[in-house]
C-alpha cells in the first residue's frame, strides 16, 4: 500500500505542479516520505545508466537519450534536468506502472555529484559515466576533492565504470579498480598546449600520493595526458577515443572510423558527444549509427542558442555561474571562431536555488582569454556589473573596451546602436531569460 500510495501522490504532484509551471522535485520529496525505501521497490530496467561530473551531464544524458531512442529503444530519463534524489523519484514513479513496474528498456539517470550516493543507495547503475571534476559551485560543494569522496559512496563493484581518461580527478575512480572499468578521452588536438592555461591549477600534485605531476599537454584547464612522478598513477589508455580532432572544419573521428560533424566546436562538446558514443555503442548501437545520429546535432536544453540583437548575430552560451571552467570554454570558443567580436557577461544573480553574493570564483575564471585584438567591446551586466569591472581591471584588456551596465535592459539597448559584429553571451540559467527576452531567436 505504502508504494501504490507513493505513486499516487507524486502523479497528482506532478499533474498540479504543471499546472503552474513547476513539479519537477516536490513530487518526488512527498513521495519519499511517504515510502522512504521506494527507489529500492520499482523494478528497472535491465539496463540502467548513470551520468554525473561538474559540467557535461544534461547534454551526455540529452545525447545518449536521443541515439537510443532513435535506434529503437524506449528511454526513461529525467528530461527536464531535476538531478537530486527528489527529482529522479519523480521522474521514476512517473515512468513505472502503479504496480512499481517500469517497462521501457533503459533508465538513464542524470545525477547531482553530491547526491549520487543517496539516490545509488537504493539500487546500482549497471553503467556509471563520470564526465569530469572542477571547482564548481563553492558554497554548496567546497573544493572537488570533498565531491570526489561523495561520488565514491555510490560506487558499488557490481557497476561497470565509464570514465574520462583524460581529466585525473576523474582517473582515481578506476585506479587499481579490478575489471568493469572503460575509459574515454582524446588523443593530441592541434588545440592543445604544453603549458597549464588558467588561474589554478588543482592537479598540479597528484591526487593519489600528493608528488608533483607531469603532462605531455593539456587540452584544457587539468584535462590532459599525464603522469605522477613518484607513483604508476597516470592517464590510462582508453577503450573509446576521439582520434581527430578538426575544430575549424567542425568535425572529430571517433576510434579513427567513424566521423562526426559538430554543431557546436567546443572541446566541450567534443567530450559530452564521446560519453554518449562509450555509453550507446555498450548498449548495442553500431558506431556508424551513433555518429550518423550526434552528426550536427544540436542541444535542446538551453545551453547553445543563436539570436539576433540589433544589427548582430549572436550566441548565447550556458556558462555555470561559480562554475570557471565553464565560463574559459565560452570564452575559448568565443575567440577560437577567429572573427571580431563582442561579449556580454552577465552575473544579476548567483543561483536560481539558493541565496549568496559569493564571488570570489569570478577570481577563478581565466578572463585573459579575452585579450585579444579581436575583442572590440565587453559588456559587464547585472547586479553583480560591478565586481565584474573589477576582477577585469586585474586583466590586460583595455578600460575603454569595457562597459558596465546594471541595468541589462539598457545594455541591450546600448548593444542595438552600437555596432553589427558577432555578440556573444555568456551567463548562467538563473539569468538567461533576463538577456534573451530582449533579443530574436533564430
Amino acid at each position: 500500500m505504502k508504494l501504490l500510495l507513493a505513486i499516487l501522490v507524486c502523479r497528482a504532484l506532478t499533474l498540479i505542479g504543471r499546472l503552474v509551471g513547476k513539479g519537477t522535485s516536490l513530487p518526488g520529496k512527498y513521495a519519499l516520505k511517504v515510502c522512504p525505501d521506494i527507489l529500492s521497490r520499482i523494478r528497472k530496467p535491465e539496463m540502467i545508466v548513470a551520468v554525473t561530473g561538474s559540467n557535461g551531464k544534461t547534454s551526455t544524458v540529452e545525447m545518449i537519450a536521443s541515439v537510443l531512442k532513435a535506434s529503437g529503444k524506449t528511454v526513461a530519463y529525467n528530461s527536464e534536468g531535476s538531478n537530486q534524489i527528489e527529482g529522479v523519484t519523480t521522474m521514476i514513479l512517473n515512468s513505472c506502472t502503479l504496480g512499481g513496474k517500469m517497462k521501457q528498456d533503459v533508465l538513464l539517470i542524470e545525477s547531482d555529484e553530491r547526491y549520487t550516493k543517496y539516490t545509488f543507495r537504493w539500487f546500482h547503475p549497471t553503467h556509471y559515466v563520470i564526465t569530469n571534476l572542477y571547482r564548481d559551485q563553492l558554497t554548496r560543494n567546497g573544493h572537488p576533492e570533498w565531491v570526489y569522496d561523495a561520488i565514491a559512496e555510490s560506487i558499488f563493484d557490481d557497476t561497470t565504470l565509464i570514465l574520462n581518461a583524460d581529466d585525473p580527478m576523474v582517473s582515481q575512480f578506476g585506479y587499481h579498480r579490478n575489471g568493469k572499468v572503460l575509459w574515454f578521452g582524446l588523443d593530441r588536438c592541434k588545440e592543445d598546449t604544453e603549458q597549464f592555461v588558467g588561474m589554478y591549477n588543482d592537479m598540479r600534485y597528484c591526487p593519489v600520493c600528493g608528488q608533483p605531476m607531469e603532462y605531455d599537454y593539456y587540452h584544457y584547464n587539468q584535462v590532459g595526458c599525464y603522469r605522477c612522478t613518484a607513483c604508476d598513477f597516470r592517464r590510462h589508455d582508453t577503450d573509446f577515443t576521439v582520434t581527430d580532432v578538426d575544430l575549424a572544419e567542425n568535425r572529430i573521428t571517433v576510434n579513427g572510423t567513424d566521423e562526426i560533424r559538430l554543431a557546436l566546436s567546443s572541446i566541450y562538446n567534443v567530450y559530452n558527444i564521446l560519453a554518449a558514443y562509450a555509453v550507446c555503442s555498450l548498449l548495442g548501437v553500431p558506431g556508424k549509427e551513433i555518429a550518423r545520429l550526434t552528426s550536427n546535432y544540436i542541444l535542446k536544453n538551453g545551453r547553445y542558442i543563436e539570436f539576433r540583437l540589433g544589427s548582430h548575430d549572436g550566441v548565447f552560451l550556458i556558462s555555470k555561474h561559480e562554475n570557471s571552467v565553464s565560463y574559459d570554454m565560452s570564452f575559448r570558443y568565443a575567440v577560437s571562431q577567429g572573427k571580431p567580436f563582442s561579449a556580454v557577461i552577465i552575473v544579476d544573480a548567483v543561483s536560481r536555488k539558493y541565496f549568496t553574493s559569493e564571488t570570489s570564483w569570478l577570481w577563478d575564471i581565466n578572463f585573459g582569454l579575452l585579450q585579444t585584438d579581436l575583442l572590440k567591446r565587453v559588456y559587464l551586466c547585472g547586479k553583480y556589473c560591478n565586481d565584474l569591472a573589477m576582477r577585469l581591471s586585474f586583466t590586460d584588456i583595455p578600460q575603454e573596451k569595457i562597459k558596465v551596465f546594471e541595468d541589462i535592459d539598457a545594455a541591450c539597448e546600448e548593444m542595438c546602436s552600437t555596432g553589427s559584429e558577432p555578440l556573444y553571451a555568456v551567463t548562467c540559467f538563473s539569468d538567461r531569460e533576463k538577456f534573451l527576452s530582449n533579443t530574436e531567436r533564430r
